[in-house]
């Protein structure tokens, strides 16, 4: 079997890629299907695969023609000699900018000569776009100062990126670089992670993703995420490159016997389909206790004719959701895992595992900070030894409260 791998990935075409999400739905999540033909890749559930995508090719137009670059130039990178249009495609992350690039700014500017376009620069403040008119006699005619004060802390450079990538910069400052020193600067494109949504066993021959398609606009600009937009847009029935990336903890309970509950809001539902589909695979008698929710039940029942049989059959011994926007109050994953929280507790007790996959900032936070209520609470322990039972008890020691998260 050849070694597949980032730097040799396996060329693979896609047999299915469909929209899973209701109509009228906000948000676009797609169900992706990969052909791994005569490759010998192999994978258990909780793995994840690596997909090789490019970018979009109206942010290369774009960047060429705001540098006035030849797409036909010849140019050196660490993949060889290329094209200047086929680096930017495949080999480089244009579409959002980096530090080095803002750093390098200041050799580019020269007070006096070089004027910013706009007297008002937008900022993003405890995560809220806004404006901030530039003083008269200050920054607005002094790009130098504009760039000191951007590059005077790390979090004025973060701050400063978040909204703007490279053609934003450019057009702001009016900076021009040769072809051959933006790719110096540049950072390499990276293969993007996705946790894998099948069993083997249940799709032999396949590895299925379930994939939340990232889409906004900015300055009068559409944008997105790098990977989810070419698998959306572009793919087709273009090849594309795979490998496997496996995981040495995000596993099933060898023991089939045991009980397990899983907790994937949206997208995060995930690896917890192919877990449903390897458990009905081995016949295991474990119980199988599955959280899910999003934004409505109309528009964001994912896999809801799979999730029902699993139901009907006794599979799924409990599902309980979490729909944010069906009805006046906000609920989550979190709150619900509460309201059951004398079951969720006897679960545990009973040594029960238990998974989590999505949001790392947020959701993961939260209901990590749910478990340890429910333990304080319903095993009748002090806050001390409900944190100490959720996070090296059944975190480290008995390697139970397992987390994909991003």
């Amino acid at each position: 079997m050849a070694d597949w791998s980032s730097k040799n990935p396996y060329m693979s075409t896609i047999t299915e890629n469909y929209i899973l999400n209701g109509e009228g739905s906000r948000k676009e999540t797609r169900h992706i299907a990969f052909d791994l033909g005569d490759s010998g890749l192999t994978y258990k559930v909780g793995d994840a695969l690596g997909i090789m995508a490019q970018n979009p090719p109206h942010i290369v137009d774009e960047l060429i023609e705001v540098q006035g670059w030849d797409a036909d130039e010849m140019v050196i990178t660490h993949n060889g000699e290329k094209r200047l249009w086929d680096a930017l495609k495949c080999d480089f992350e244009v579409h959002m900018a980096n530090k080095k690039f803002v750093a390098s700014l200041a050799d580019k500017v020269v007070s006096g000569q070089l004027r910013i376009k706009s007297t008002v620069m937008r900022r993003v403040r405890n995560g809220q776009e806004i404006d901030e008119e530039l003083p008269q006699g200050e920054a607005k005619d002094d790009p130098v100062s504009t760039v000191e004060k951007i590059n005077s802390s790390k979090e004025e450079v973060e701050d400063y990126l978040w909204t703007r990538d490279y053609i934003d910069i450019m057009r702001e400052f009016d900076v021009k670089y040769s072809a051959q020193e933006f790719m110096e600067i540049a950072d390499r494109l990276k293969p993007r992670l996705y946790s894998i949504s099948s069993s083997l066993d249940a799709h032999p021959g396949l590895v299925e993703l379930t994939v939340g398609i990232v889409r906004f606009e900015y300055n009068n600009r559409p944008r997105g995420g790098l990977c989810t937009l070419y698998l959306a847009d572009e793919i087709g029935n273009k090849e594309i490159g795979v490998f496997m990336s496996p995981t040495k903890s995000f596993v099933l309970p060898e023991d089939k016997s045991i009980d397990i509950m899983m907790v994937g809001p949206g997208t995060g539902i995930a690896p917890f389909r192919a877990f449903m589909e390897q458990r009905v695979y081995d016949g295991a008698t474990g119980r199988n206790w599955l959280f899910f929710g999003d934004q409505s039940e109309k528009t964001e029942y994912y896999y809801k004719e799979a999730i029902e049989d699993w139901v009907k059959n006794g599979d799924l011994y409990k599902f309980t959701t979490a729909w944010s926007r069906d009805q006046a109050e906000k609920i989550y994953v979190q709150d619900r895992l509460r309201e059951n929280g004398p079951e969720v507790w006897e679960w545990f007790d009973s040594g029960a595992y238990f998974y989590i996959c999505g949001d790392k900032s947020r959701m993961a936070k939260d209901v990590h900070t749910a478990l340890i209520d429910i333990v304080e609470e319903h095993g009748k322990m002090s806050r001390d030894d409900a944190v100490h039972y959720v996070e090296k008890k059944m975190m480290r020691e008995e390697k139970r409260y397992l987390r994909d998260v991003y």
